[in-house]
């Protein structure tokens, strides 16, 4: 509302006061949502260019029935496992023969970019049988192996498990170990391991 107002010379016009709190607050409002929405974005974009991995290596110790895994947040593969305390489960990956954790220098192999794949998945979770793998291969898994076996990395040799074993696209890799009982460990082949 405009009002006209004489003072002792040229005629001036008097602007009602609530439209100018009304412009004030509102480019007060878009100035704090342009800060909310810049701030939102540096945090979002981060979130969305990590696409669930992270570069932090503070170790969380993870307790799984009666042991403690003190792992590095970059080898644990979903955020919400990386935290100390007890679990189920805990799910990690990491770079072979590097046997890292993600890292920008590493984003290429974990995104499975180029000719390599090279990243190895681990689980753990609470033993459920009285045999752990190195106790299965003698009087479970020699049973179900298709011999001879063929030579894997880093001194494995692959067996190959029959038809009617269970364990399709599987493989079972065995290391000896000297001294001590060997390295036994299921992996997943074919269509399945890619």
């Amino acid at each position: 509302m405009k009002q006209a107002a004489t003072v002792n010379g040229p005629e001036f016009e008097v602007v009602d006061s609530t439209l100018m709190k009304r412009v004030f607050y509102t480019f007060a409002a878009l100035a704090l949502l342009s800060v909310a929405i810049s701030l939102g974005g540096k945090w979002l974009g981060r979130s969305i260019a990590m696409a669930g991995y992270t570069d932090d290596t503070t170790v969380h110790e993870v307790v799984i029935g009666n042991n403690v895994i003190a792992v590095p947040a970059n080898f644990i593969r979903f955020e919400q496992a990386r935290r100390d305390g007890i679990a189920s489960r805990l799910d990690l990956y990491m770079r072979y023969p590097e046997l890292d954790g993600y890292s920008t220098a590493a984003r290429d192999d974990f995104n499975h970019k180029g000719e390599r794949k090279n990243i190895v998945f681990l689980s753990f979770e609470q033993q459920m049988m009285s045999r752990d793998m190195s106790g299965r291969l003698a009087p479970i898994y020699s049973a179900l192996i298709v011999q001879p076996g063929t030579s894997g990395p880093g001194g494995t040799t692959l067996y190959g498990f029959t038809e009617k074993s269970g364990y399709l696209n599987e493989v079972l890799a065995v290391a000896a170990r000297p001294g001590k009982d060997p390295f036994v460990a299921r992996c997943l082949s074919g269509p399945s391991a890619e």
